[in-house]
């Protein structure tokens, strides 16, 4: 049983945070002070200007319940995301929920390094087709549908939530995008298409490895989201054997991947035959992150 917060003699806004953060520091919070701040900005709906030239302000009883119940939350590990029920991506606000992975910033460097090595291959004119496996949220597939509104994007999803949870999305932010469910790339296959660009971002933890994981992320996002198989390749090779099939002859590839999985997924690209020429990309932590590869 976790132990309650009182706040019968929190006053202030800044009383207010010191005593969330307090309780949060006790439940294991890696950063309870700002994330105090972020639990008060969201039930006062306040930036963070706001809130810094308000902290000797009055703190309001229903104000104080909220933030209660808030902290009684994350002192359960749930993620601030869900509890908040967005996450930024690419500057672009996505609503998240329980179903869906949350979007992490490193898989922003996925888009950059698309998008960039594009225009390089193609005219700025030119109509590419986009195929994301894996829509999660759909950060990847209506990032690139708003960067590039000319092209045409489609993903695949094999989970009915996310597909819904992306949807919503897509039409909340105004992005074209067409929505297929099936198992990676099977329903391209299905119908003979080939695309410009394939995407994806799968599930790339060992399957040993999940249980380990911290529990934020553990007990609260979805298993089918982060679990790769024993090895956490199983995705990667099942996407490299439809290369052939799946995309034209000039063609971009590109893949998020986990550490030391980065250099086994680029043998796994130029092993399907068709990639010639294939570059990793660190993330700003240093690590091994994205792996795109060219057939041409």
């Amino acid at each position: 049983m976790h132990t309650q917060l009182n706040w019968s003699d929190v006053k202030t806004i800044r009383e207010a945070q010191m005593r969330a953060s307090s309780f949060l520091r006790e439940h294991g919070a890696k950063d309870p002070v700002f994330e105090a701040e972020l639990l008060i900005r969201h039930c006062l709906d306040w930036d963070r200007t706001r809130f810094l030239i308000s902290l000797q302000e009055p703190i309001t009883h229903d104000v104080m319940e909220r933030l209660d119940t808030l902290c009684q939350r994350r002192a359960q590990s749930e993620p601030l995301q869900y509890m908040f029920g967005s996450q930024e991506f690419y500057g672009r606000l996505f609503h998240v929920r329980p179903g869906v992975l949350i979007p992490r910033p490193e898989t922003e460097i996925l888009v950059e390094q698309i998008l960039g090595l594009a225009d390089k291959l193609w005219s700025h004119d030119e109509k590419l087709s986009v195929a994301d496996i894996g829509t999660g949220s759909g950060a990847i597939c209506i990032t690139i549908a708003s960067e590039r509104p000319d092209w045409v994007v489609t993903t695949v999803d094999l989970s009915p939530d996310a597909t819904e949870i992306a949807r919503d999305n897509a039409k909340r932010l105004g992005a074209t995008v067409r929505f297929l469910q099936g198992d990676l790339v099977e329903p391209l296959l299905a119908a003979g298409e080939r695309v410009d660009i394939l995407v994806s971002n799968p599930p790339y933890i060992p399957s040993r490895d999940v249980d380990e994981l911290d529990e934020e992320v553990r007990v609260h996002e979805p298993r089918m989201a982060l679990d790769g198989g024993e090895d956490g390749l199983v995705f990667y090779r099942r996407l490299c054997e439809a290369l052939p099939q799946v995309t034209k002859p000039k063609a971009i590839v590109a893949f998020e991947v986990g550490i030391h999985q980065a250099s086994d997924v680029a043998d796994l690209m130029t092993g399907s035959g068709v990639i010639g020429e294939v570059q990793i990309i660190n993330d700003l932590a240093g690590i091994e992150r994205v792996v795109i590869g060219v057939r041409r």
